[in-house]
């Protein structure tokens, strides 16, 4: 008797069906929520430190180009081809060589969805329950808060693609909604208006200076872009959605960070709904805008883990929960230096794939292709591209590395061809 075998509706190591295709709303909602992260407040926060409104807003524009155009290229294979990150990443980098992509991926992901879990546990710890959270010490009520939130971000990205639809669904219009709101009361209730309070900038940045932590506060999240993207109806779908739905939710991050730091004085929406007397939107809100991105964070994860080890992404998934959420506190007052720096590692990964695909489209159209066990180029492309993107000063850290690594791409290609 054979035994029947669900249908595995992730597609962790195959391409998405048509069947398995979701609505181009769907794709809008689960894209936006994931650009929903607050560590884009923080930057949004340095933004209005550094530059005027005028400033701010030219960096922002310039910054949303350069991010939407390498998310959107990676949108767009992703839904062309119907492929993960780590299936993509076969073909570029070989079958083994794609783990080092997967694993730098998977790690920072998990990384993030750690710090994410402290990030809400701690401001609800000290702020409703009036406890002392110190890099030292935290009471046992914050790490009951942490395990909660870990156990039901864990849930959604297990359950796979339609249950962060469903999370993206409720979260999104209610948080870009009652963000909004509160943005917008908080400036009423200033003493002055939107362009003085910009005009008190300490001109420490430049256009440039902007637009890279405008880029760089999401472009290593954005790097696993065909996770998502590959379940929209066409490329150019996949590829329109990407880039409008980062413009906007990166965007509306930084004008959340900056309006808040501005008339709050702190970094996020949280701060100001309190100074607002709205607890308990607060509390929501706060949980729901880390939640959009923590399961995508670890949703990626897993798929990443998964092509690593051979597991079912279900597996790795809860081997990824447990581990992010275990260490999230120390991940907080620990690792998120660690974390910026691993950042600049991601885009190189996503320049070689979108390179390799314009480059090669048919060994990404079949699945009857010959992939070789490590692409040496591709290996190199990505270590080169990370310690150009950490050690070089001038320019846009993420750019300079994607820009490295391409080229250590292509001439290991010229090279192939020579033979």
């Amino acid at each position: 008797m054979t035994r029947y075998k669900k249908p595995d509706v992730d597609f962790t190591s195959s391409r998405v069906t048509p069947e398995g295709r979701k609505s181009n709303l769907s794709m809008f909602m689960v894209m936006l929520g994931f650009t929903f992260f607050s560590a884009s407040m923080w930057a949004g926060q340095e933004l209005a430190a550094g530059l005027n409104l005028g400033g701010f807003i030219k960096a922002l524009i310039l910054g949303g180009v350069i991010l939407g155009a390498y998310t959107g290229a990676l949108g767009f294979i992703g839904a062309k081809t119907g492929l993960t990150l780590d299936m993509l990443a076969h073909r570029s980098f070989g079958r083994k060589g794609s783990w080092l992509p997967s694993a730098m991926i998977s790690f920072t992901q998990m990384g993030w969805f750690g710090v994410g879990l402290a990030m809400f546990a701690i401001p609800v710890a000290k702020e409703f329950l009036h406890l002392e959270v110190t890099p030292d010490s935290m009471p046992y009520q914050g790490y009951i808060l942490v395990a909660v939130a870990g156990l039901l971000m864990t849930a959604s990205a297990y359950y796979g693609i339609k249950s962060l639809t469903i999370v993206s669904y409720i979260a999104v219009p209610l948080v870009g909604i009652l963000g909004t709101v509160a943005m917008v009361l908080a400036v009423h209730r200033g003493d002055s208006t939107l362009v003085d309070q910009f005009a008190k900038d300490s001109g420490t940045l430049s256009i440039i200076g902007g637009a890279g932590l405008v880029v760089g506060s999401f472009v290593s999240g954005g790097t696993a872009t065909p996770n998502f993207a590959r379940f929209s109806k066409s490329g150019k779908i996949g590829c329109l959605v990407t880039v409008v739905a980062f413009f906007l939710g990166n965007s509306l991050m930084f004008f959340f960070g900056a309006v808040s730091s501005i008339y709050a004085g702190g970094n996020d929406i949280f701060e100001v709904m309190l100074n607002l007397n709205l607890f308990y939107m607060a509390v929501l809100i706060l949980g729901l805008n880390i939640w959009t991105t923590n399961d995508n964070a670890l949703y990626s994860s897993g798929l990443g883990l998964s092509n690593i080890f051979g597991w079912s992404k279900k597996t790795m998934v809860l081997i990824a929960g447990i581990i992010g959420t275990i260490s999230a506190v120390w991940l907080y007052w620990n690792f998120c230096g660690w974390l910026n720096i691993l950042n600049c590692t991601l885009p190189p990964i996503g320049a070689i794939l979108i390179v390799s695909y314009f480059l090669n489209r048919k060994r990404y159209e079949s699945d009857d292709v010959e992939i070789v066990p490590v692409n040496w180029a591709s290996v190199l492309g990505v270590v080169l591209g990370a310690v150009v993107a950490n050690l070089l000063k001038w320019g846009i850290p993420s750019i300079n590395g994607m820009i490295v690594a391409a080229i250590c791409y292509l001439v290991g290609e010229s090279i192939k061809v020579k033979k």
